[in-house]
């Protein structure tokens, strides 16, 4: 299979490296809008209209499957992508919110959504989950970690003092969900924040997931072929892929 993986930047690389481990496609076309980064700020009907042309640039492509990775394209513009486009297309907050199913037992656990804030308004995830009989829902937009992140701030005083911002008044939870494709760079210090004692859900892993009980997939791909594109500087998209997914 051939498949396009979009997202509105650089973040959707981390569903590319979980794609990747996993082996499960023949190629991958990645498209980063990066011109126009970041989506989590910007209204509805601007997203959906991105969105809708990111559809139109995977034409020029014969794909067998679309990946949303951005979780804000994916809580607001999903079925607009999908009627406008000629193979299925499928968002990683379902596949989020299938793996979070899929990890707790308790409909009464403690459950934290990180995100942008775009995302986070949405309530795409709170939404889903309810209908799942979750309600110990808490949802918080954390825009700060997007730039931490793409300063490839890993570790240290700044990323410690944006966690502590963040979630100095909030309860431990049961598990955590990364609403956003750049969020799993840091996942281990947020992890150590709430001392390793939360399950966390991440955006990659749950595609991994969503398409493995949704598809048959038959034969592993070991050297796939990986093709990159942004709507500005593509040069830096692929220096970051390189890094990011040890090419």
């Amino acid at each position: 299979m051939k498949i396009g993986v979009f997202d509105s930047g650089i973040g959707g690389l981390t569903v590319v490296k979980s794609l990747l481990n996993h082996q499960l496609f023949e190629e991958i076309i990645y498209f980063g809008d990066t011109a126009r980064v970041p989506y989590g700020i910007k209204d509805k009907n601007t997203i959906i209209r991105y969105a809708i042309e990111a559809v139109e640039f995977f034409k020029n492509f014969d794909i067998d499957l679309i990946i949303v990775a951005c979780n804000t394209v994916s809580a607001y513009a999903l079925e607009e992508m999908r009627e406008n486009a000629s193979c299925p297309v499928i968002g990683v907050v379902e596949a989020g919110i299938l793996a979070t199913v899929n990890s707790l037992d308790d409909k009464n656990s403690n459950i934290l959504i990180l995100g942008t804030k775009a995302t986070i308004n949405s309530r795409a995830y709170e939404d889903g989950l309810e209908k799942k009989g979750f309600n110990n829902l808490e949802a918080k937009a954390t825009g700060l970690f997007v730039p931490i992140v793409e300063e490839e701030i890993y570790e240290g005083e700044i990323l410690n003092a944006t966690l502590s911002h963040y979630f100095c008044e909030l309860k431990k939870p049961d598990a955590i969900i990364l609403g956003c494709t750049h969020f799993p760079l840091i996942s281990g210090p947020i992890e150590d924040y709430f001392c390793k004692e939360s399950i966390v859900i991440h955006s990659g892993d749950a595609i991994v997931e969503y398409l493995e009980d949704r598809f048959e997939f038959t034969k592993k791909y070991e050297n796939p072929t990986l093709k990159f594109f942004a709507s500005e500087n593509p040069d830096a998209l692929k220096a970051v892929a390189s890094k990011w997914l040890s090419l």
